[in-house]
């Protein structure tokens, strides 16, 4: 049997979480991590070697460097400085992101990875689409999870609000991994039943949607709050991402992805519903938006673009 081996760049709170969650989880047989900081790494192995001796399944940790990476099928990016969100702004953040990623795509692209990437970096749909370009892999192989984390804060409201369970809504937040996302209404639905013709029916429906909006969109800044980092949400996401493609489930998740055409727009990387499998992202699923909802996903794109033009000053 193929051992289902899967590196992780960058040991801060989130990729520390994400290899934990592939390795408790036993996605992976085999784990190399890899950060610039060498007490960092050194640690993070030890702890993950520490924790792999009581689970049901063995998985191997090794600390890496990038000419390591060459034989995954998987890799998750997630080099960030979680400080920088104290300033609210996406650009100060860009401005290491785009820096840090430009000096090691090369490194990734030289030690011959074919596999599939999944950058969690954020901002997300800017770092996904630097990442793919230096890669220069077949469109698809390289993927963010941009609003999947997003659609799972939207998917839990919902199953407050109504008390049906997430895995039998079916819901996205579209667009920018940011402030400009939001949640086309009129493809949410409860396993196949539409929302709007639910509400006609039972008051638990009538909720205030743009409240709801507001909350998923925000989410991210109450965790951030208490914390000064965010953990669980997203690596989970990011773990089931890699659970997807190492296992060809063809599922269908959102993600930040390539758009050549799909929903009008080209150019960029956004999020939009994909399917999901042994090849990354094999296909975009365009939803039967209102005219409204495409207004606000073109909205959504040309804020995407606005943050693209500064990546001439990096």
């Amino acid at each position: 049997m193929k051992t289902r081996k899967v590196g992780v760049i960058g040991l801060g709170h989130v990729g520390a979480h994400v290899a934990y969650s592939l390795a408790v989880q036993g996605i992976a047989d085999e784990l190399v991590l890899v950060d610039m900081k060498e007490q960092k790494l050194a640690s993070e192995v030890q702890d993950l070697r520490d924790a792999a001796a009581y689970l049901p399944h063995r998985v191997s940790v090794n600390p890496g460097d990038f000419a390591d990476l060459g034989d995954c099928d998987v890799i998750v990016n997630s080099v960030g400085k979680i400080e920088l969100l104290e300033t609210h702004d996406r650009l100060t953040e860009m401005d290491f992101t785009i820096a840090a990623v430009r000096g090691y795509v090369d490194k990734i692209k030289a030690s011959g990875f074919d596999g599939v990437l999944i950058n969690i970096t954020n901002p997300c749909d800017i770092v996904t689409r630097e990442l793919a370009m230096g890669l220069g892999l077949p469109k698809g192989r390289v993927f963010g999870t941009g609003t999947g984390l997003d659609t799972s804060r939207l998917l839990s409201a919902l199953n407050r609000q109504t008390g049906i369970d997430h895995k039998s809504i079916t819901a996205y937040m579209l667009g920018e991994h940011g402030a400009l996302q939001f949640a086309p209404w009129s493809c949410v639905s409860f396993r196949g039943m539409p929302l709007d013709e639910l509400a006609k029916t039972d008051e638990k429906f009538r909720f205030d949607r743009d409240a709801l909006q507001k909350e998923s969109i925000g989410g991210g800044w109450v965790t951030y709050a208490g914390k000064q980092c965010t953990e669980y949400g997203i690596c989970t996401t990011a773990a089931r991402m890699v659970h997807i493609v190492l296992h060809d489930e063809k599922a269908i998740m959102p993600a930040s992805m390539e758009l050549d055409g799909e929903y009008g727009e080209t150019g960029l990387f956004a999020g939009v519903p994909c399917l999901i499998g042994k090849n990354g992202v094999e296909q975009i699923i365009e939803l039967p938006l209102t005219d409204e909802e495409k207004a606000k996903f073109h909205d959504c794109c040309e804020g995407i673009r606005k943050n693209m033009e500064h990546l001439k000053d990096i």
